[in-house]
């Protein structure tokens, strides 16, 4: 306590030459208040903010984290590393950004800059044996590397990348409802990306009027209808899913046969070559699997995309004829179907009813309204099972 009253009398009289005698004030009250609730009950709204003084860290060091715990010949593997690379080296970023606002105004000391996640030549220095994993790695992870790629390219199920097409944006509203009505037909699903949330509320509209079951997800939607939303996809409550990113989602929609990309030539990072590959390999799950890019010019992104589709594709036709391989949709599973009889699908249901209870415990509330939903799945079937109450 004594070194945070220390930091406040050295930091105090700097904003007040600096003529921000509000801030300053502000700051001592603040400081003063934390101080005696730290003396008196040993904790205060934001003590993690003096974490430096608290664990005894000289100004500027790195704070403390699980991969410090982890042997000098540890393996670190950074899934989705297209974006999770990027995120490590924004998080510092962003973290300072913030609290320098806050310690210029008088709200923290400026040791509370040391509290924050590593800088990326931190996190380098930690991970030192790492395994990218990506569909679309980044240059990052090319250079690091070294050459050393393996490409994870076949399938068990012997399902190849989907054949892209490219047609005219203009009329691509009314074409895509032709492909839309086809694939309902056969039971199938259709993955739509816009541009802005704008398009794809307008678009959902346009195509609810004329019958088609369809929903948008953008990030105005909360997390948990997000899943739901998905949800219902598969069940086939609705039959189109028109969003902005859905490649973000980490979405595995086998029944998904069909990735429209409205306004593919916008050039940009919905767009890019990566992003491009990624989102037409969300129709990869179903053996009638198809992309359509809605564009008039034809841009590097997209070329190298086709271009990248096409070669996986080649490489898995060519294992498939060579190995008598013929694809097969990805079936999910009935879960009820798992049970011989009332009694073992009894008995689930109240394994699954306390891990529920337990995630709720931990707050991890996503967890367990993902858990309540299977069981009241599971408990609305007609399962039709040995020894069922009726």
């Amino acid at each position: 306590m004594e070194s945070i009253r220390a930091e406040l009398e050295w930091w105090r009289p700097h904003l007040e030459k600096e003529g921000k005698l509000v801030e300053a004030q502000r700051l001592h009250q603040r400081t003063m208040f934390d101080l005696e609730m730290i003396k008196e009950i040993g904790y205060c709204h934001g003590i993690e903010n003096y974490a430096r003084h608290l664990s005894g860290r000289p100004p500027g060091a790195p704070p403390p984290t699980l991969l410090d715990y982890l042997p000098p010949d540890a393996l670190t593997i950074v899934d989705e590393s297209h974006q999770t690379v990027p995120q490590i080296r924004g998080m510092y970023h962003g973290d300072r950004s913030r609290k320098e606002v806050l310690v210029a105004y008088g709200f923290r000391l400026p040791s509370a800059l040391d509290n924050r996640p590593l800088n990326f030549e931190e996190w380098e220095s930690r991970a030192s044996q790492t395994m990218f994993v990506s569909a679309t790695p980044g240059p990052y992870e090319l250079r690091h590397s070294g050459g050393a790629v393996v490409e994870q390219i076949i399938r068990p199920t012997g399902l190849v990348d989907p054949m892209i097409e490219v047609r005219p944006v203009r009329g691509q509203v009314d074409d895509l409802l032709g492909e839309i009505r086809a694939r309902a037909a056969k039971g199938e699903r259709v993955l739509v990306t816009t541009l802005t949330k704008r398009m794809a509320e307008d678009l959902t509209q346009y195509y609810q009027e004329l019958g088609v079951k369809v929903r948008y997800l953008h990030s105005d939607i909360d997390t948990l209808e997000r899943i739901e939303i998905l949800r219902d996809l598969r069940r086939g409550a609705f039959d189109v899913l028109v969003g902005i990113n859905l490649l973000r989602e980490g979405l595995d929609l086998p029944e998904v046969s069909l990735v429209a990309i409205l306004d593919a030539d916008k050039e940009g990072f919905l767009r890019s070559s990566g992003s491009l590959i990624q989102t037409v390999g969300r129709a990869a799950r179903n053996v009638n699997g198809r992309a359509i890019m809605y564009a008039d010019n034809v841009t590097d992104s997209m070329r190298n995309a086709i271009g990248e589709t096409e070669r996986r594709r080649q490489i898995q036709e060519a294992y498939n004829t060579e190995h008598g391989i013929t694809p097969a949709s990805i079936v999910t599973p009935d879960e009820a179907g798992a049970f011989r009889t009332q009694g073992e699908l009894d008995a689930f249901v109240l394994q699954l009813q306390a891990q529920m209870k337990a995630a709720a415990a931990n707050l991890e509330f996503e967890k367990a309204a993902s858990l309540r939903d299977r069981i009241k799945q599971l408990k609305s079937r007609e399962l039709g099972l040995a020894g069922s109450r009726r």
